[in-house]
């Protein structure tokens, strides 16, 4: 019988570049994806089957788990935004800790093994010293927003239910990652649609950014996806790992590459509303774990994530109306 994998999140960002890798490498697999009910889902055709479920109801995670019956879950679902976890730091905790438990409620209770990837973030590192950088997994947790907290404690909760040879969990701590398909709410994404909309004559030539002076650690999304099945097949059980670049470089560098991409002349406006309340200076990770267990390593250049995520930005702004967007 087939290995039978689980996607939660699977309508999201990295679900779809996870199951569009899956279909690729591993077309043996028999892979479901969970999305939330009428959430409106695009996929490749005959990517997977696809199951409505919202992970903040019980019974409606537990009849997913009974009906794919997965040897193993990729655990992507859940509010991603620091931004929005501040709007509303409530529903953020709550989605991320309640989808969390009710997974892996519905996997303890259908007592079959099963491995499980539980993917977190860098935001748990909270700031750290230059001096630490590049920082590794035994570095302190200060988390610094409520989108930071609910990971924290998503992973804590986790490790609670892992259990050798039934339910095995490994987690992440994945740093930033872009690419084609990013969302607008991330800066660099942002940055991408703003450009391909200048460039269009869509848009006057005044780019509206927020803190350009911040350090950040990006990997291509693809590579993050193929370190993801890496590490369900491969990490050890209870172990965290960072997936990540280990090359820092600054919002402001990565805009100077899509301006650069995008071969037009902008006037660069700082605007108060794209600054966080809490924000990092500079975080890059060590991802030496991940390779020693895995032989991971990146594969694709940041310059070809940034030119592949502004040709998704440039197609999409071909295809719409031609009436001016605003910011």
């Amino acid at each position: 019988m087939a290995c039978r994998v689980l996607v939660t999140g699977a309508g999201g960002f990295v679900g779809g570049h996870l199951l569009e890798f899956l279909r690729a490498a591993h077309p043996e697999l028999a892979v479901s994806g969970c999305v939330r009910p009428h959430g409106g889902a695009s996929l490749p055709a005959g990517a997977t089957r696809l199951i409505e479920a919202d992970l903040d109801d019980a019974a409606a995670t537990e009849a997913l788990i009974d009906e794919v019956q997965p040897d193993r879950v990729v655990h992507l679902a859940g509010q991603s935004s620091v931004h929005q976890s501040w709007a509303d730091p409530g529903a953020t905790l709550r989605t991320n800790l309640l989808g969390v438990v009710h997974l892996l409620d519905g996997l303890r209770r259908l007592g079959r093994p099963a491995r499980v990837l539980v993917v977190g973030s860098s935001e748990e590192y909270g700031v750290v010293s230059r001096a630490q950088l590049p920082v590794g997994e035994a570095a302190p947790l200060r988390p610094n927003s409520p989108y930071a907290v609910s990971k924290v404690a998503q992973g804590l909760l986790a490790l609670q239910y892992s259990e050798p040879g039934r339910l095995e969990v490994v987690l992440t701590r994945t740093f930033p990652h872009t690419g084609p398909g990013r969302g607008e709410a991330f800066a660099e994404s942002s940055f991408a649609r703003q450009l391909a909309e200048i460039a269009a004559g869509r848009r006057p030539p005044v780019l509206r950014v927020g803190n350009l002076d911040a350090e950040r650690d990006f990997t291509d999304v693809r590579d993050v996806v193929r370190a993801y099945w890496e590490l369900i097949e491969r990490g050890v059980l209870g172990q965290v790992y960072n997936v990540c670049s280990g090359r820092g470089v600054t919002i402001g560098g990565v805009l100077e590459r899509l301006i650069r991409l995008a071969g037009v002349k902008v006037e660069v406006s700082q605007d108060a509303a794209r600054l966080r309340p809490s924000d990092i200076p500079a975080i890059v990770g060590d991802p030496g774990r991940l390779q020693a267990a895995t032989g991971w390593q990146p594969e694709i250049p940041l310059e070809r994530t940034l030119r592949d995520l502004f040709g998704y930005w440039c197609e999409r702004v071909a295809a719409q109306p031609s009436a001016h967007r605003g910011p």
